[in-house]
């Protein structure tokens, strides 16, 4: 049975995790004890040789195999090694979970889809929901050992209700050399689509949602065989295994306390049992046994997976969701808040102190501004303030850079189809300085600003941006700027101008 213990970490408090230390079953201890009762035995039984039955020369050979083998643990990239495939067990592990079938939602699409309160709309439903169950069965016999041992035979499905003796006779005359999980599937499709002729299902719509979750919930099926299928490549496997055991093995003999080799010379001191190495042993060999654990859930482990549980809930919830559940609704009344414009559930005084906190309204709606007042006022546009010129290829846009306001729209005087000088009293400098100024582009300019501010137009003709609140001499002193889409031309001459010295 699956060990849980959320509810003791329900809430984090003074040695939590402590308390889950004397817990057995579900435990490491129960995991490893045998294997770590082999290791404490067989560092014994060496250190008792090394004491006792060597002689002195051979001590001090001993003694320098043992230190060459303590220096070889440093070689193996244990944590490396263990947590990337731990890592990988563990992802593997909860997506098999996810991949278990469950019927839930194709329950309530059976129940809202297929109508009739008759026998005939009852059997249809109950059927359909039957045949999921029946899959989610077969392919749980095929990979979990505990669903092999309820259901060992087809007979033993049949007698739990899943199958009837007809539907047997069918299943076993289609032969096939592969895994037939997937025939109640299709059992259900056609059911589904004769359900859809007889008028049970109204629509093509409502059909379409109910094929659909059904290839949601095959597709899980299908998914737990691969899993079953495909494991983790073996060689991975051994390689964690063999870096584990050698690591350990080398233990054995590098972590013995040894008599110093010359007379005279300070040895280790003598704690007769390896603690560090022990706890060694339980961190790494046990890493090893938890993914040796979960590495396959469908087996009979304390933490593998109910899946005759689920098998029971899944049957049950659904057939009381398609047929005891199908339009037997509460009656539809007006609800406790109908005259409230806030709901507010109420409290016990278990939780009365939840309503002293303020709701969250966001991590700078308490945040103080600064209380000098002209830090927070509106900055104001002036025309003195400089302005950042526009780089060269954003003139080829037709949108404006919001540093610039643009005025107008026109022709330049070398038939460019765009064109940006400043006003002779300044303002913006030309982009191209060396270029020289063609008279009569510049009086073509004036002479449509001129047109451009008339009295009934305050703010010109469109396309044009002025500071909201300046005057109109103001206006009129402020920088013009022209642009137009280019051409192929234009862009070529420009940048061949503004590279001339």
């Amino acid at each position: 049975m699956t060990i849980s213990y959320t509810l003791k970490v329900a809430n984090s408090r003074f040695g939590g995790f402590s308390k889950l230390l004397f817990r057995w079953k579900g435990s490491i201890y129960k995991l490893l004890y045998k294997e770590f009762i082999v290791f404490m035995v067989l560092y014994a039984v060496l250190s008792l040789v090394y004491r006792r039955l060597l002689t002195e020369e051979q001590k001090r050979l001993y003694t320098k195999v043992a230190q060459y083998c303590n220096r070889s643990t440093d070689l193996i990239p244990m944590s490396f090694v263990l947590g990337f495939y731990v890592t990988l067990i563990v992802n593997r592990w909860w997506a098999q979970y996810t991949s278990i079938p469950l019927p839930d939602q194709l329950m309530c699409v059976i129940s809202s889809n297929v109508h009739g309160k008759d026998e005939r709309g009852r059997i249809l439903r109950r059927t359909l929901i039957r045949y999921a169950n029946l899959s989610a069965v077969l392919i749980l016999r095929s990979v979990s050992t505990r669903v092999l041992k309820r259901f060992p035979t087809m007979d033993h499905v049949v007698e739990a209700g899943f199958m009837t003796q007809d539907e047997r006779k069918k299943f076993e005359s289609l032969h096939s050399d592969f895994n037939k999980y997937w025939i109640p599937c299709v059992w259900f499709t056609n059911l589904a689509a004769q359900a859809r002729q007889d008028g049970r299902i109204r629509d093509d719509v409502a059909l379409r949602l109910l094929m659909d979750e059904l290839n949601l919930y095959r597709a899980k099926c299908s998914m737990l065989f691969h899993y079953d299928w495909i494991s983790i490549p073996l060689v991975y496997t051994q390689v964690v295994t063999i870096a584990v055991y050698s690591f350990f093995a080398f233990c054995l003999i590098g972590r013995q306390f040894l008599e110093p080799l010359e007379p005279g010379q300070e040895g280790d001191l003598d704690m007769y049992v390896p603690l560090s190495t022990l706890l060694q042993f339980f961190f790494y060999a046990g890493w090893l046994k938890v993914a040796e654990q979960i590495i396959n859930p469908f087996g009979e482990d304390d933490d593998d997976f109910e899946t005759n549980k689920l098998i029971d809930r899944n049957l049950q919830v659904s057939l009381l969701s398609v047929d005891d559940m199908y339009q037997n609704l509460p009656p539809a009344v007006k609800d406790k808040y109908w005259n409230e414009s806030t709901a507010q559930p109420p409290y016990t005084m278990a939780t009365a102190a939840e309503t002293l906190k303020p709701s969250f309204l966001g991590s700078t709606f308490d945040m103080r501004m600064c209380e000098d007042a002209d830090q927070s006022q509106p900055a104001e546009a002036s025309p003195s303030t400089p302005r950042i010129q526009t780089p060269l290829l954003s003139r080829f846009f037709t949108a404006a850079s919001p540093a610039i306001s643009i005025k107008n729209f026109g022709r330049s005087s070398r038939g460019h189809p765009h064109l940006w000088r400043p006003r002779a009293d300044g303002g913006f400098p030309s982009p191209f300085p060396n270029r020289s100024e063609n008279p009569e582009s510049v009086a073509r300019i004036e002479e449509e600003e001129t047109e451009d501010e008339e009295p009934n137009m305050p703010g010109g003709r469109p396309g044009w941006t002025q500071p909201p609140e300046a005057s109109e001499t103001q206006r009129k002193e402020l920088p013009l700027i022209q642009v137009k889409a280019p051409s192929s031309e234009s862009i070529g001459a420009d940048l061949l101008d503004a590279r001339e010295p």
